[in-house]
């Protein structure tokens, strides 16, 4: 299948796309065209699921969990390797299929199966570290004369659903940690992206993983609502927007879940920062994947004695950006994921400049391609600075006192990652207590991410965090045995007394 996938890209063939249930590949549900936003026209073509096959793969993963789980870590480790060397093998191929459905530039495309390949690698190692404690019981009174151990056993039936905008490597997060673990998964495929999260599966397939272990199921909100509410799933993990987050909690009940949801990133140049370097930054990381990135820079607030400073450079960059075909190494910004997403740039940079604030560059778009787009000191009403534009926009305000803008950082209901430049150390640290996110970068953007250390959020930013070794915990339940009567650190209270 994986060889099938890659071919009909390469040949500019619509990719015929399956879901793969109960072991096989196949499907009979109402075929969902997606429309490549920069080459405008059908890329992929992927069956809905039917409420049948909603039905085979639930009960396939409920009645194959106790064998996937009975796999040694070893085991586990080994496939995982495996997979992370064949995305090296076929990365130029996945990046281009990356590019067609998303209009993702290709240099950002091979990145991402960079990061797939990493993924797995991280995935395998913590498969091999999966471990348990010996609990220190015999330190308090009732627990003298006993041992009590735990191991971290799978929670079973995982299911994962993806987003569209980094759709191979957070399938490779969610699926691999949860093989890791020794789950089996469901995976909700997103609509924009059903051609790239199959070859993802077929890729592990290919690698060793038993056909047990994973289902793809493709369709939009109604599958992954019948999937959440199905009793056979056990743990759920989603990443998407707060509305669809509280939807799935919703539809999940009282089921284990980690959500990571939207953002609406800040970035914070103090005056002792070297504002050209890090306008380039920002620049960099505000347009990457056209600001479709939850932890993409959208608000930048600059001391004001470096604000004009930073606006020019910042403004230089930007032009410099290369704006066109995702399939050309040289584009720095593609499409965005479709005419809509665009048009919410156009229509909230108008906004802001209707309410004051300056646009500098941008507010148009060429179908789904937005033009890099910077709103110059908005007022904090507008929906750039309020809202979560995902989308090729930034926004640049001046700040004239660290405390105030710490406080400004945080009226936004999200907070999932922000960033500061500076060169003193207790403004890291009063940033890091006082600010209301998952993750702070210093001397970088909030857009900074290494994906084996923990990466969530606060407020409707979500919870729980997604890096292979913190969703290993969200994957797995501790058991605990107690051995009564049975001690290697002592049993008596106290010494028996004898006469010296």
């Amino acid at each position: 299948m994986l060889q099938d996938l890659l071919k009909a890209a390469g040949a500019n063939d619509i990719v015929d796309v399956l879901p793969f249930v109960s072991g096989s590949w196949g499907g009979q549900g109402s075929p969902l065209d997606r429309t490549g936003p920069y080459l405008r026209r059908t890329v992929s073509r992927a069956p809905t699921a039917t409420s049948g096959e909603i039905g085979r793969a639930l009960g396939h993963a409920r009645r194959y969990a106790p064998q996937i789980a009975s796999l040694a870590p070893a085991a586990r480790a080994d496939i995982l390797e495996t997979a992370s060397r064949t995305a090296v093998a076929h990365r130029d191929q996945l990046a281009r299929l990356l590019a067609l459905e998303l209009g993702k530039p290709r240099k950002d495309s091979r990145t991402e199966i960079d990061r797939v390949a990493s993924t797995f690698a991280v995935c395998a190692a913590e498969a091999r570290r999966i471990d348990g404690e010996n609990l220190p019981v015999a330190g308090w009174p009732t627990g003298i004369g006993n041992t009590a151990l735990t191991y971290r056993a799978p929670a079973g039936v995982a299911l994962a659903i993806t987003p569209f905008n980094a759709p191979a490597n957070l399938l490779a997060h969610k699926l691999g940690a949860s093989f890791a673990a020794g789950n089996t998964t469901l995976v909700k495929a997103p609509p924009q992206a059903p051609a790239v999260s199959a070859a993802v599966v077929a890729l592990l397939l290919d690698s060793g993983l038993p056909h047990q272990a994973v289902q793809l199921l493709h369709g939009g909100g109604e599958t992954g609502a019948a999937l959440c509410a199905a009793d056979e799933v056990d743990v759920i993990s989603f990443t998407g927007s707060a509305a669809t987050g509280n939807a799935v909690a919703r539809a999940a009940g009282a089921k284990r879940m980690a959500l990571e949801l939207g953002g609406n990133a800040a970035t914070i140049v103090c005056e002792d920062a070297d504002p050209a370097a890090a306008a380039a930054v920002c620049a960099r990381t505000g347009y990457s994947n056209s600001g479709q990135s939850c932890i993409s820079v959208q608000r930048v607030y600059v001391h004001r004695s470096n604000y004009a400073t930073f606006l020019d450079a910042f403004t230089a960059a930007v032009d410099a950006l290369v704006v066109g075909d995702p399939l050309d190494d040289a584009t720095d910004v593609g499409s965005m994921v479709d005419e809509a997403a665009a048009e919410r740039v156009v229509e909230w940079s108008k906004e802001a400049a209707g309410l004051g604030g300056t646009v500098v560059r941008g507010g148009t778009r060429d179908g789904a391609t937005a033009a890099p787009t910077i709103v110059a000191d908005p007022p904090r009403s507008a929906s750039v600075v309020v809202h979560e534009v995902f989308g090729a926009l930034v926004a640049v305000m001046p700040y004239d006192d660290f405390d105030a803008v710490l406080d400004e950082c945080n009226a936004s209901r999200y907070g999932l990652q922000a960033g500061l430049f500076t060169q003193d150390i207790s403004r890291v640290i009063t940033a890091w207590r006082r600010l209301e996110v998952g993750g702070l970068i210093v001397n970088g953007s909030s857009n900074f991410r290494l994906d084996h250390v923990p990466f969530g959020g606060v407020k409707d930013s979500g919870f729980g965090r997604e890096a292979p070794r913190w969703l290993i915990d969200d994957y797995t339940v501790v058991k605990t045995l107690v051995l009564r009567g049975l001690s290697p650190w002592g049993e008596l209270r106290e010494l028996p007394k004898e006469t010296p």
